[in-house]
């Protein structure tokens, strides 16, 4: 394709509601097509940040959490969100401390700038593999979530992602890209070798 789609045009926009974690938003738009359209989008305040654990034994760290949207039980990789002020590695870095209760010593760029569901919401996500765990009892859990927390080999969590036991969609990319840069050689050596169980 050669031509340059037209773009949306905005004529008009109106906040419907807001609280401290969304905003919902109300346009007036033209879409590309040239006819007028009504178009509403969720604004998260803050950035979808993911973690994707490693220990010295090539498991990973999965919490389970009653999510409220489906009403149903969800094992996923630790996630949530940090300010869009900050690095990505900074608010990630908080979750894995906040949900899992670890640090890691080295972190990778696993997900940069991937947009969670295009069509209803402008979220970004970022996302890292971290290694060289060790204990961090630094935060305190939000009073909202009770999780639970348990390891799995990094081969059978991707066996859940794969079989729809996990169906949390930043984890299925977080695991399944994961899975693919360890197939074609695109982690470094040191992490290959653990997440092969290969300590």
């Amino acid at each position: 394709m050669t031509d340059t789609p037209e773009p949306w045009r905005i004529k008009s926009v109106r906040t419907v509601y807001t609280n401290k974690w969304i905003a919902v938003r109300e346009y007036e738009a033209v879409a590309p097509t040239g006819a007028d359209a009504l178009y509403g989008l969720v604004h998260p305040h803050n950035l979808a940040l993911g973690v994707l654990p490693i220990d010295e034994a090539g498991n990973t760290v999965l919490v389970g959490q009653q999510r409220f949207p489906f009403g149903r039980y969800s094992w996923e990789l630790p996630e949530g969100g940090g300010p869009e002020n900050l690095p990505p590695l900074e608010g990630a870095q908080r979750e894995l401390a906040e949900e899992c209760g670890l640090q890691a010593e080295h972190w990778l760029p696993l997900v940069s700038d991937m947009h969670m569901s295009n069509s209803i919401t402008d979220e970004r996500a970022y996302a890292f593999i971290a290694w060289g765990l060790a204990p961090d009892d630094r935060f305190a859990k939000d009073s909202s979530e009770e999780l639970s927390v348990r390891r799995v080999s990094f081969a059978d969590a991707v066996k859940m992602a794969v079989s729809g036991e996990i169906t949390d969609a930043f984890s299925l990319v977080m695991l399944l890209k994961a899975d693919h840069l360890l197939r074609t050689g695109g982690l470094p050596s040191e992490l290959s070798r653990l997440m092969h169980g290969k300590a």
